[in-house]
């Protein structure tokens, strides 16, 4: 049969009741009848050369007194392998269509120094190439999602780095990549050819961009053990037109067509709002901008379902996150923020829309890992923090390549402020590897609890275990001085009838384990 997926979030209005009542919500999981696997990708992150997302915040080099492995950092590698990372994309967004790779290769006090035209003017010096590249890959346990420029670069060039990380045997390239330190081929598990070509990689037109990548994609070349699968860019925010030209025109090989997509309140001001100490406009704001990202992946989806019936295209969403006003004092094109929890409610909302498109959403990687945007950790100097993001991600790693279950929920209020409303509960479930049912919940309203009530077809739960994210602001957010402000705590629930029963704080998230 078809899977069908349910609504993950509600759309019935309630009545407000009074402060400190909650809500009453029924959700019904269909534990006979799975739908397709969570690719585990849609956890993926992404490094760019940007501000101190690479130098500094990973990078610190092998003769600093920071702790750390071949350079990098022992402390925040440590912290990410604990999320499972399952992919990097680097060495960009923009940055990408500018790198030239022949720069990040061979002995590090011989590579010439670029400035980086994208992010700041500061210097490049290119310590971070290729080589490393890998090695922090390897050592997170992670794919590589290699991001080739197609804005400045040449087909040929593009050729030629595919052919120096995969090739074997007595290519010229190979020798000179175990020359360099590394006989064996690298794995390349992805290959994007460009990307933003509708604006910093290129300012092109789709169908432009597209005659490009099938002249690009022609001469990517690799055994067919090693070949990676090529990723096309998409079109602005979503762009179904650019979709769907990409999906009728593309000739070469190609797995999956991109989509960015940047959560910012107050869409279209002239600011894009603090990262703290924002109102509940802001909060509603965000909330309301990070559900949109359903909108734009169904209009796609709906698209490829009439370009490419026999799901050749797969979407990637390989840029998304919150994108606020830099933090005061940092410079501006670092894309510096403080990260809150309403950043970890973004996220998570995020993971329930794309297990609801798990058919045809084979890969997410948030922006970005490290010190920009929504990171997963803060460093300074030789500290380190970890971000509410970084909780959410964890809590929810037993979703990676687990089978996502329709979801039904019912008596679920909205949350309102003014002229906007959005659904207070989002629900997903699936089944994970382990086998264990699991359930994640989102209660998007600041004010009011709301009581859940959860049964599932199929199982009858005996046990229920789990852990929740709240703090009592609504931008409450870990520094250094207090690194545990916003952290997982145990989440209280019981078995009534077969039926799980849970209350949900406001502003939270919680992920369930339901014991059968």
């Amino acid at each position: 049969m078809k899977w069908m997926c349910f609504p993950v979030v509600a759309a019935v209005i309630f009545a407000a009741a009074p402060v400190g009542a909650a809500r009453q919500v029924e959700v019904v999981v269909d534990a006979a009848h799975p739908g397709p696997v969570i690719n585990k990708n849609v956890y993926g992150q992404f490094v760019e050369h940007l501000g101190t997302g690479v130098y500094g915040g990973l990078w610190v080099g092998p003769e600093s007194p920071v702790p750390n492995t071949r350079g990098w950092r022992n402390d925040v590698i440590g912290a990410l392998k604990a999320l499972h990372v399952p992919l990097v994309r680097w060495p960009g967004g923009c940055f990408a269509d500018d790198y030239a790779w022949r720069d990040g290769i061979g002995p590090r006090d011989r590579r010439p120094v670029k400035i980086n035209t994208n992010w700041g003017g500061v210097t490049e010096t290119n310590a971070v190439g290729t080589h490393e590249f890998f090695d922090l890959v390897d050592l997170l346990g992670a794919d590589a999602y290699v991001n080739g420029n197609v804005g400045t670069g040449s087909a040929g060039e593009v050729a030629e780095w595919v052919e120096y990380m995969t090739a074997d045997g007595p290519s010229a390239l190979a020798r000179l990549r175990a020359t360099n330190g590394h006989p064996a081929p690298f794995k390349v598990a992805f290959f994007g050819l460009g990307n933003e070509s509708w604006g910093c990689g290129g300012n092109m037109t789709s169908r432009h961009y597209t005659d490009l990548y099938n002249h690009y994609a022609t001469f990517v070349r690799a055994r067919k053990e090693a070949m990676p699968a090529l990723i096309a860019a998409g079109g602005l925010d979503g762009d179904v037109a650019w979709t769907d030209s990409l999906s009728r025109h593309i000739r070469a090989n190609a797995s999956a067509i991109s989509l960015h997509y940047y959560t910012v309140p107050g869409r279209g001001g002239k600011a894009k709002g603090a990262a703290t100490g924002f109102g509940e406009d802001q909060w509603m704001s965000a909330l309301q901008d990070a559900l949109h990202m359903n909108d734009l992946i169904a209009a796609n989806v709906a698209r490829l379902g009439a370009t490419d019936p026999g799901g050749k295209y797969r979407l990637a969403v390989d840029e998304w996150g919150t994108w606020y006003d830099p933090t005061p004092g940092t410079i501006p094109r670092f894309l510096q923020q403080q990260n809150s929890l309403r950043d970890a409610l973004v996220a998570a909302l995020h993971f329930h829309i794309f297990h609801a498109h798990a058919d045809r959403v084979s890969m997410a990687n948030i922006a970005q890992m490290v010190n920009v945007l929504q990171a997963m950790v803060l460093t300074d100097g030789e500290r380190m923090v970890l971000t509410p993001t970084y909780h959410v991600f964890k809590m929810y790693v037993p979703f990676q390549d687990a089978t996502a279950l329709p979801v039904q929920v019912a008596g679920a209020p909205r949350y309102t402020l003014g002229a906007a409303s959005i659904p207070a509960v989002s629900v997903t479930a699936a089944r994970g590897k382990d086998g264990r049912l699991e359930l994640g919940l989102v209660n998007t309203d600041p004010h009011e609890a709301a009581d859940v009530g959860v049964a599932v077809v199929g199982v009858r739960a005996v046990s229920a275990t789990g852990s929740v994210l709240t703090a009592a602001a609504m931008d409450a957010h870990n520094t250094f001085a207090v690194p545990d402000a916003v952290a997982p705590a145990p989440l209280a629930a019981r078995i009534a009838d077969g039926r799980v029963i849970v209350r949900l704080p406001p502003k939270s998230v919680a992920v369930l384990a339901i014991g059968e």
